[in-house]
């Protein structure tokens, strides 16, 4: 039924059709806001997820820094504490220039001399260096090659100046002439100290001549390029000789004490690795290829052989240096330090031979080496003491006693050489020998084998000794090393090949037949044998050739001495005061 326009039913239907359709818009629309709202708090979580991690890596970045920042100042303090005279040094540069910049600021007598100040500077930063006789070096280095090149410039500046229009092809010329003069001379090995000096010639001659040209003013440039090196040179020279001086000299005696320390550590490591039958499971690949490795007995000789160059230079500075603390005499024998340290590397290689037994894959039956033991460890304990006494020696800058520093040494390489001829069967494999009384006419024979036929000989059968004797030995040849057994040409042989271990090359050749396999492997394996007990024999060899080598050592450490003027040792003295002692005592029991 419908309802009139205007009736209170009608009233009433047409607000709940408006409901319905505003429901139905308000559903609509409610969704759609819905939608929004979501895809808005969707991109505002990955604005804020993308905020996060890029607040996460500045973060991650900041403490990545920081971790870096600490470990470079924890090794920054490692190093200061380490040798507390790099600090020192430091400071010393940063007061030498502090003193530079005072004196340039405040230089009245002459304002226009601040315009070359960048001279004084620069002299101080090149010249100050770490010991006293370094910076003596380049400093004298540094004045005569100012010197020289200043008075060759102006001469050459007033030769210019006659050839008129010329003048600057004049000049180029000489640029190139001097220039390739001097080059060529530094490159001559007698003038290899001077190449600083070279350096400094060849500049100052070009600044002079360029900037003098474009000046006009020859003679200010050159005497106000060095007033002001000498300016930066005495500094320079004051602070580092009279705050805290570091002598070469001094770091060369020290440097060659750690060698004599470092030797014996190594030796005694050698011998007792040896003994205790140590085996490397993978030989370090630093030590393959001579880099440095931490391990203490490599570590120990390779810093000895390699501190040539630091001796070497060490002593080309220490030359310059004047007298000092215990080096109180003019011409100090400073080249006598590197010839003591150079016999001292001549026994550093056989203990390097030595460290190579150790690591060789060819190694002797432990039950060997324990034969002889006692002898060898006495061997390595008297070297390293013998090497340690002389770096004392060294150090307290003292002359040998009366007592021969050899004795024991060599007592102890005797012993091992008797060990080793009364024990010679143990290094080699004495099963191969054929031994016996050999006929009267068995040298004849053997004078006679050039004379045969090589084909004849190679198919007669070995000779068969019925009776042996301990004094006469005879290797047997294998019957593999005939004509087909030849060599290979050199061009075919690999030339480097990946050590295999001794036990894995035990196989038969193709062409041996099998009948006679067996025989062959047992007496290949015990060639490897052979090879095996030869190994103790060269690591006893290389230790009678280490004590062999010592006297060189002693003789270099007493021709130092001499010239060193060492003082004579403490034991001496204690004895002589010993010795005054009785006698006063003497002399009282009788009254006298």
């Amino acid at each position: 039924m419908a309802a009139k326009l205007g009736s209170f039913r009608h009233g009433i239907l047409e607000k709940r059709e408006r409901l319905l359709s505003n429901n139905g818009f308000a559903d609509f629309r409610f969704t759609d806001i819905e939608s929004n709202d979501l895809l808005e708090g969707e991109s505002n979580g990955r604005s804020r997820l993308c905020c996060c991690c890029s607040c996460g890596n500045l973060r991650g970045k900041i403490s990545g820094l920081y971790q870096d920042s600490k470990e470079v100042a924890r090794k920054a303090w490692d190093m200061g504490v380490s040798d507390p005279r790099k600090i020192v040094f430091s400071a010393k540069i940063g007061l030498a220039l502090t003193i530079v910049a005072v004196l340039i600021f405040f230089q009245e007598p002459n304002p226009d001399l601040s315009r070359y100040s960048v001279w004084a500077i620069l002299t101080v930063v090149v010249v100050f260096e770490f010991t006293i006789g370094a910076t003596l070096s380049k400093g004298f280095n540094r004045a005569l090659g100012t010197l020289s090149a200043g008075g060759l410039a102006l001469a050459m500046a007033e030769l210019s100046t006659l050839t008129g229009d010329w003048e600057e092809l004049f000049c180029t010329v000489s640029i190139f002439c001097i220039g390739f003069l001097a080059t060529f001379m530094k490159l001559y090995p007698a003038m290899k100290a001077y190449e600083y000096g070279f350096r400094v010639f060849l500049l100052t001659y070009c600044y002079i001549l360029i900037s003098g040209f474009r000046t006009g003013q020859f003679i200010e440039v050159a005497i106000s390029r060095f007033l002001l090196i000498a300016l930066g040179a005495g500094v320079s020279l004051g602070v580092n000789m009279f705050i805290y001086p570091i002598w070469a000299g001094e770091d060369l005696h020290n440097l060659v004490v750690k060698n004599f320390m470092n030797v014996a550590t190594s030796l005694e490591g050698c011998v007792n690795g040896y003994l205790r039958c140590v085996e490397y499971e993978r030989v370090p690949s630093k030590i393959l290829t001579y880099q440095a490795s931490e391990d203490p007995v490599y570590k120990g000789y390779r810093s000895a052989v390699e501190s040539t160059s630091q001796e070497e230079s060490l002593m080309s500075f220490a030359i310059w240096e004047p007298p000092h603390g215990p080096y109180k005499s003019f011409n100090y024998p400073w080249q006598s330090y590197v010839k003591l340290s150079g016999a001292l590397k001549h026994c550093a290689f056989t203990v390097m031979a030595l460290h190579g037994c150790i690591l060789a894959e060819i190694q002797a039956p432990e039950e060997r080496r324990q034969v002889f033991r006692q002898e060898l460890q006495r061997v390595g304990v008297e070297g390293a003491r013998l090497l340690r006494e002389l770096g004392e020696k060294v150090k307290k800058m003292e002359k040998l006693g009366p007592v021969d520093i050899l004795f024991e040494v060599h007592l102890a390489a005797e012993e091992l050489q008797h060990k080793i001829d009364k024990k010679s069967y143990l290094l080699v494999n004495s099963e191969c020998w054929e031994i016996g009384n050999r006929s009267h006419s068995e040298p004849q024979e053997l004078l006679s084998l050039d004379d045969s036929d090589p084909q004849e000989t190679l198919e007669a059968p070995p000779p068969v000794y019925v009776f042996k004797s301990l004094s006469e030995a005879v290797l047997e040849i294998p019957k593999s090393w005939g004509e087909k057994n030849h060599r290979e040409p050199l061009n075919h042989r690999p030339t480097l090949s990946k050590q295999v271990s001794w036990p894995a090359r035990l196989v038969l050749p193709p062409h041996v037949e099998t009948t006679n396999g067996a025989s062959l492997l047992v007496e290949t394996t015990k060639t490897y044998e052979s090879a095996s007990a030869l190994s103790l024999a060269t690591f006893a060899s290389l230790l009678i050739e280490f004590v062999a080598r010592l006297q060189n050592v002693v003789d270099a450490f007493e021709d130092l001495s001499k010239k060193a003027n060492f003082k004579e040792p403490e034991v001496d003295a204690a004895a002589t005061e010993e010795r005054a002692g009785l006698g006063r005592k003497i002399r009282r029991c009788f009254g006298m």
